[in-house]
């Protein structure tokens, strides 16, 4: 426990020293749920788009920030030779990575916070179930940041800042989180419904009250990504 509890001192206190990232990570979501939310662009299929963008927005930035941050930050500590140096303590692979999903998950609780008290602002009147949402998102987490650990611990860094983008253009497109599942060819839609980001979009939009509940296949698809994601990255990570 103390290594684990020294390394996610260590993982909190270098994203805060990433300012500018933290801002970004906050400052995108927020900018994109303003503008689709009074801009009235998308086929959200309800009368307020903020009923469907706020879930969806929120799905968003949990990929953008256990996936992609997570992902690229450590594809670089690892290029450029700091992982290695903790290859002969105690910490192991696995609490390395606990602590990193454990430091994103806490600026995900100020983006929720963030996100959430804007859509509010913005006329948004949820119906929330506590307890789903959390799951969901600590689900929707372990799954995208195992797949942004998996790419970290087994690629160059460059490739990963390569692929983690590529994956969330597709995901963000396919994921359910700006359009509509329903509004994408049916072929394309059931595919897309086998991955993290439409599950945790579904996962979220039933747990606020919009859609009629969660799918049970959201869950079963979060919890297999959830648990295989993290296990691959943990067997197939290299320090260096």
């Amino acid at each position: 426990m103390r290594a684990l509890t020294g390394q996610l001192r260590a993982e909190l206190g270098m994203t805060l020293r990433r300012g500018e990232s933290v801002l970004l990570t906050l400052g995108i979501p927020v900018m994109l749920l303003v503008f689709f939310s009074t801009v009235h662009v998308l086929p959200t299929t309800t009368r307020h788009p903020i009923a469907f963008l706020a879930p969806g927005i929120l799905a968003l930035a949990v990929m953008s920030t256990s996936m992609v941050s997570l992902g690229i930050a450590t594809g670089f500590e690892r290029g450029y030779g700091v992982l290695k140096r903790l290859k002969t303590t105690p910490l192991g692979r696995g609490r390395l990575m606990v602590a990193k999903m454990a430091g994103v998950i806490a600026i995900e609780v100020v983006q929720v916070v963030v996100l959430v008290v804007v859509s509010l602002v913005l006329g948004w009147a949820p119906h929330a179930q506590i307890g789903a949402l959390v799951a969901a998102i600590v689900l929707g987490t372990t799954g995208f940041a195992g797949l942004g650990l998996l790419m970290a611990g087994t690629l160059r860094a460059e490739a990963t800042l390569a692929l983690a983008n590529a994956v969330y253009l597709v995901l963000l497109l396919l994921g359910g989180m700006i359009v509509p599942l329903g509004k994408l060819p049916s072929a394309l839609a059931g595919a897309a419904r086998v991955l993290p980001a439409a599950a945790l979009s579904d996962a979220l939009h039933g747990a606020f009250g919009f859609g009629g509940g969660i799918p049970a296949e959201a869950w079963i698809v979060l919890v297999a990504w959830g648990l295989a994601a993290p296990v691959a990255a943990a067997f197939l990570f290299r320090w260096e």
